[in-house]
C-alpha cells in the first residue's frame, strides 16, 4: 500500500508532517509513502529515518497552495503543487490515497476536479468521527456543502453507512437526520424534504435526532447540510474546551481541588483521551474517487499519523468500491 502526503500541509508543517509519517511507517511495515513538497526542505528532516528510509519516496512539490488564496484557482494554477501532484497519483494508480493537513478548500477542490467524483454521487462531503462517550460517530457533512438539496443528504448516509461498515466494522450502522424536533413533520424544508427520501433508501434510518441527542449515541452516523454540520462540529470543540478549561481551573483553586484532582488524574487522563483529535487524525472525503483524508491544520505529528492511518483503513476497507456499490443500489430502475 502506497500513501501521498502532503507534506507542506497545516500549521506545523513539515517538521510535524514527516514525523507523523516516520511513526505511521513504523506501526506498519506493509505502508509505503511518497512526501509531497520542496525536496530541500523536505529531504534534511528524514536524517534520523534510516529504518523506514526505503520505504520512503519523495517528489518534488515546490508549489503550496495556502489558506489565503482561492483552492480553485489554486488547483488550477499551481500544479506542482503536493495537493494536485498527490490526487493525480491516486486518480492514475501510482498511489491508493492521499493525506494532506492544508487547505481545507484545496483539498475539496483538488478531489472534485483532479479524482473526480464517484458516479452517481452529486457532492463529496467532509465527514469527521466525533466522540459520544461511548465511542465515535460520523457527522456528515461539516462544511463541504454550505447549500444542499434532499438528494445529497441521502447519498451523505449511503457514504456514512459504507465508512462505518468498512472502516469501523459495524454490521448494521445507524443512520440519523440532524433536525429541531425528532417527529418526520419538524424541521425546516430541506429536511422535511429529505426525511421520507431517507426512509427509502438502503440502509438503517433511524430517523431525527435533535441537537441535545448528538453525543447520546442514538445514531453511528448523524447527516445534515454543510451549514448546520460546521456549526455542530466548531460548537463541540468550543464546548470540550471550555469545559476541560473550568474543570482545570477548578480542581486547582484550592487544597480540596488540587487532592482530589490527584485522585482523579488516571480517570482525568482516561476522559482527554476520548475527546483528544489526535486519536481520530481527520476527516474523511467521501464521495469522490479515492482514499482522501484532511487532517486537522493543527496536527502535530500523532495527530498526523493517526491521519495516514485512517487513510489506510479506508483503502483496505474498500470504502470508495463500497459507496460506488451503494449509489447503484439507489440508482431508479427502468
Amino acid at each position: 500500500m502506497k500513501i501521498y502526503v502532503d507534506a507542506m500541509g497545516g500549521d506545523n508543517a513539515p517538521q510535524a508532517i514527516v514525523e507523523g509519517t516516520l511513526e505511521a511507517l513504523r506501526k506498519d511495515p506493509e505502508l509505503q509513502v511518497v512526501l509531497g513538497g520542496p525536496v530541500g526542505e523536505v529531504e534534511p528532516l528524514l536524517g534520523d529515518a534510516a529504518d523506514v528510509r526505503d520505504r520512503i519516496s519523495l517528489d518534488d512539490a515546490p508549489e503550496v497552495i495556502t489558506n489565503h488564496e482561492s483552492p480553485v484557482m489554486g488547483v488550477r494554477k499551481k500544479t506542482n503543487s503536493a495537493t494536485v501532484k498527490g490526487m493525480l497519483a491516486v486518480r492514475d494508480g501510482s498511489c491508493d490515497g492521499f493525506v494532506s493537513a492544508g487547505s481545507t478548500g484545496a483539498v475539496l477542490a483538488g478531489g472534485m476536479f483532479r479524482l473526480g467524483r464517484i458516479p452517481g454521487i452529486e457532492r463529496p462531503a467532509l465527514a469527521p468521527l466525533m466522540p459520544n462517550g461511548k465511542g465515535h460517530f460520523m457527522l456528515i457533512d461539516c462544511g463541504a456543502n454550505v447549500d444542499c438539496k434532499p438528494e445529497y443528504l441521502v447519498q451523505f448516509g449511503l457514504m456514512g453507512d459504507a465508512y462505518m461498515r468498512g472502516v469501523m466494522g459495524m454490521e448494521k450502522p445507524r443512520i440519523g437526520l440532524i433536525n429541531i424536533g425528532a417527529e418526520a413533520e419538524k424541521g425546516n424544508a430541506l429536511v422535511k424534504a429529505t426525511y421520507p427520501l431517507m426512509e427509502q433508501a438502503p440502509y438503517h434510518f433511524v430517523g431525527n435526532v435533535e441537537a441535545r441527542d448528538i453525543t447520546g449515541d442514538q445514531a453511528d452516523v448523524l447527516v445534515a447540510d454543510g451549514f448546520s454540520g460546521n456549526l455542530v462540529l466548531k460548537f463541540m470543540e468550543g464546548v470540550a474546551g471550555t469545559l476541560m478549561g473550568i474543570i482545570k481551573k477548578e480542581m486547582m483553586a484550592d487544597l480540596r481541588g488540587k487532592l482530589s484532582g490527584l485522585i482523579g488524574k488516571p480517570a482525568f487522563r482516561r476522559v482527554k483521551k476520548l475527546m483528544d483529535y489526535t486519536e481520530i487524525g481527520g476527516a474523511p472525503l467521501l464521495g469522490v474517487q479515492g482514499a482522501v483524508v484532511k487532517a486537522h491544520g493543527s496536527s502535530n505529528a500523532h495527530a498526523f499519523a493517526s491521519a495516514i492511518g485512517q487513510c489506510r483503513k479506508m483503502i483496505r476497507g474498500r470504502v470508495v468500491e463500497t459507496i460506488s456499490e451503494g449509489v447503484k443500489a439507489m440508482a431508479p430502475r427502468e
